[in-house]
């Protein structure tokens, strides 16, 4: 689950990191009402949207006086920002955030995630911050470093210093720099996060270090834990397929392909994508349906995939554990007939009650293209979409 900035901001504060102090407001006037409370002289306006690049799409504005401030802020709320991370449809701008100016010295990339291959967690750090961190890796390699520590309670004074050394700081800077490390991990660890990352993060004139920018990232596995993180979930910023989906727990991520794929399992979801991309084609969604899934739940997850205006086929790829393929097969009928289908249905079934579901999806009277196995159905499906 992502969350906006001024979240991220305030749950770093929480854990003792150093953040400039903001406001951030639904409407303007509630805006200009709360930017009286903070100490500065250039305001700093930012749209929130759960998307990076920002600042290049006008969505960050540096403005002198208050006056300037209403003026952009009209202008920017209810925009539509267009960046790299958003796609051409662009992110519609809903809240706005507004805190105090920094006199920056220098801006450093800080991040840090779960390294799943080491099961370690992996701080990245480059003295190239502000910048998009995959233009230095891909230009400048050797200005990233990667340094992967165990999961304790606390992080060691060792870890830190060899994530801040590419910063070249000065002593009471880099004292500043392993407090403010020791708080991100800290917060990482205790909120359950997938991924911080500070980017800038800056080295004041006032020789001070501060999170100029956040995003954070956390586990939906574990939002059962944390009430309070649960709660900063904006539906706005999210697909409407897949808050529907989260509904109905569906496992469902929409893709940009033409073959919509309903499966039960995440590996053989996987392998159903890459197989679809081996034959020359694209996934229009991941889909897991679970192993235990209802009637109820693959009707639900029918409908998910049939509501993306891109998906002009649709494989479905059940093999049957605790997945009975007959519940399946009703699921598909009864979606069927509540919607009009006029793409092409490659259905492939093995396992529990296949052959019972076989028999229902051949009764139905629905146009359907039956498979043998994985690979058959792949070739089937991408041949029946041409």
């Amino acid at each position: 689950m992502n969350i906006h900035e001024h979240q991220a901001k305030g749950i770093l504060k929480k854990f003792g990191a150093s953040v400039p102090e903001g406001v951030y407001a639904l409407t303007v006037e509630e805006l200009l009402e709360k930017v009286k409370k903070l100490n500065t002289s250039k305001y700093v306006l930012k749209a929130q949207i759960h998307a990076g690049g920002r600042g290049k799409a006008g969505g960050v504005k540096i403005l002198d006086n208050i006056e300037d401030l209403e003026s952009e802020a009209r202008k920017l709320l209810g925009k539509t920002l267009v960046t790299h991370q958003t796609g051409p449809e662009g992110r519609e701008v809903k809240r706005l955030y507004v805190e105090e100016s920094s006199n920056i010295d220098k801006e450093f990339y800080l991040s840090c995630l779960v390294d799943r291959a080491s099961s370690k967690i992996a701080f990245i750090s480059s003295d190239q911050g502000g910048m998009d961190i995959e233009e230095v890796a891909a230009k400048t390699p050797e200005k990233i470093i990667t340094t992967k520590v165990e999961l304790e309670e606390e992080i060691s004074n060792k870890d830190c210093e060899n994530i801040l050394k590419i910063f070249n700081l000065n002593d009471e800077a880099k004292s500043e720099a392993i407090k403010l490390l020791k708080s991100i991990y800290k917060m990482f660890i205790s909120t359950d996060a997938n991924m911080v990352e500070i980017n800038p993060l800056i080295l004041t004139k006032e020789n001070k270090i501060m999170c100029l920018d956040a995003k954070v990232n956390f586990d939906d596995n574990a939002l059962f834990r944390h009430p309070e993180i649960t709660e900063l979930r904006d539906l706005n910023e999210e697909d409407p397929a897949e808050i529907e989906a989260s509904k109905h727990d569906l496992a469902y991520i929409k893709l940009d392909g033409s073959i919509g794929c309903m499966v039960n399992g995440a590996g053989l979801a996987m392998a159903t994508m890459d197989i679809i991309k081996l034959y020359g084609s694209e996934p229009a969604n991941f889909l897991d349906v679970g192993g235990g899934a209802s009637k109820e739940k693959v009707s639900a997850a029918f409908k998910i995939i049939l509501s993306d205006k891109n998906v002009k086929g649709i494989l479905i790829n059940i093999f049957g554990g605790i997945m009975r393929c007959d519940v399946l097969a009703q699921g598909v009928v009864d979606a069927a007939k509540e919607m009009k289908i006029n793409v092409p249905l490659v259905v492939r079934l093995a396992g529990t009650n296949f052959k019972e579901g076989k028999e229902i999806l051949d009764n139905s009277g629905l146009k359907l293209i039956s498979a043998e196995n994985l690979d058959d159905a792949a070739k089937k499906i991408v041949e029946a979409i041409k």
